[in-house]
């Protein structure tokens, strides 16, 4: 099976390797050493593909991103549709948007790496670097929120790839969703780990005086260096706070999320995260154990070896253990609630720090009276 170059190698990238997944039966292809260079490719709005220089400042977050880094290839999607409904019982949303497929922050982690196998793609670095932007989503989005029979309910955004990752300071497709939620008095969630957030404050403060919006920052580390590997494309955690102080200035509600937790590997963070974040002003906390499904486990084991060789055997029975001894626990309601010594261990130690900074029991409150479909305005008159 061909792979890319251990992580090692390979700065700016989250995954060690680019193996391809078989459970779809696709064809294997080969790994083009094209990617090695230091040029990203873009899709202009035809759907072109445009290179541009690795100096470009569409990304000026970052500093970590070697000369061998893969560049990212963005292509045009053309989706029927801009909501994604949920059914899932164990999450507190119904709906969410997903503005781009694959996410460049490069989070060894994530758990949507999978979807890229429906494509054909490896959910390694593919996931990472060949992306997908749907810039028609707002004005589907428009037309959605139109339809007679639409009921209103929190919109999430950020619940599969980030609504904020760098080539959202090229497309703008986020933002757009923004105007179109704001002009139609319809609530959203923001999850995102990028302090680019902050570049839409107008719109969410306007959202917020009227109990519209509210965000949640990821906050995984307080190190640089370890978030550095654990999620290269990020913002830096320093700015990820400075983000939710920004945010709660302009009277935005924040919470953080301490998620994943990584037993050994970020763990004993835990209560650090939660003071900083209490302190730059978020209003509410969450904190759930990594998660490895599908392919996502292999990459993880991968990724450990690379960076956490000395202890990656220790970090995968803390979660095997959590997980009745398997990578992953897929049925819901388990899902989000390992087991064991080490866990419960884990989840007192979020309760009290929480709790002592004053993070617990505090939730989303959105208003779902204030949507009038698009165009209704007009009717006023």
């Amino acid at each position: 099976m061909p792979v890319f170059p251990p992580a090692s190698l390979v700065h700016g990238r989250g995954a060690p390797a680019n193996n391809l997944s078989q459970r779809f039966d696709r064809i294997v292809r080969e790994a083009d050493g094209d990617w090695l260079d230091a040029e990203r490719t873009f899709a202009d709005r035809t759907g072109t593909l445009v290179r541009e220089d690795a100096a470009d400042p569409y990304d000026p977050e970052r500093a970590n991103i070697g000369p061998a880094a893969p560049r990212t290839e963005v292509s045009i999607e053309k989706p029927k549709t801009a909501i994604t409904r949920n059914q899932s019982p164990d999450v507190p949303f119904d709906r969410s948007i997903n503005a781009y497929r694959g996410c460049e922050h490069g989070c060894v982690y994530c758990f949507a790496r999978p979807t890229h196998a429906y494509l054909g793609l490896s959910p390694g670095q593919d996931f990472e670097t060949r992306l997908t932007a749907k810039p028609d989503i707002p004005a589907l989005l428009r037309r959605e929120l139109s339809k007679p029979n639409y009921q209103c309910r929190p919109i999430a955004l950020g619940t599969n790839t980030d609504p904020y990752q760098p080539i959202e300071a090229r497309y703008r497709i986020t933002r757009g969703i923004l105007k179109v939620l704001e002009n139609t008095g319809h609530p959203v969630t923001i999850t995102t780990k990028s302090a680019r957030v902050c570049e839409d404050i107008d719109i969410l403060a306007r959202m917020a005086k009227r109990r519209l919006a509210a965000v949640m920052l990821s906050v995984t580390t307080l190190d640089p260096r370890l978030a550095g590997k654990m999620e290269p494309r990020a913002s830096y955690p320093a700015r990820r706070i400075a983000a939710i102080r920004d945010l709660t200035a302009a009277g935005i509600p924040v919470h953080v999320s301490v998620s994943p937790v990584i037993p050994a590997i970020n763990d004993h963070e835990i209560e650090a995260i939660v003071e900083a974040a209490a302190t730059a002003g978020a209003v509410g906390a969450f904190s759930i154990v990594v998660r490895l499904p599908h392919e996502v486990s292999p990459i993880f084991r991968e990724w450990l070896a690379a960076h956490f060789p000395n202890r990656a055997s220790r970090v995968m029975s803390h979660l095997t253990e959590m997980r009745g001894g398997k990578d992953n626990e897929a049925d819901f309601f388990k899902r989000f609630q390992p087991k064991g010594a080490y866990a419960a261990m884990l989840r007192d130690r979020f309760r009290k720090a929480a709790a002592r900074w004053g993070l617990d029991g505090n939730r989303l409150d959105l208003s779902t009276d204030l949507f009038a479909p698009p165009g209704q305005q007009l009717k006023l008159f």
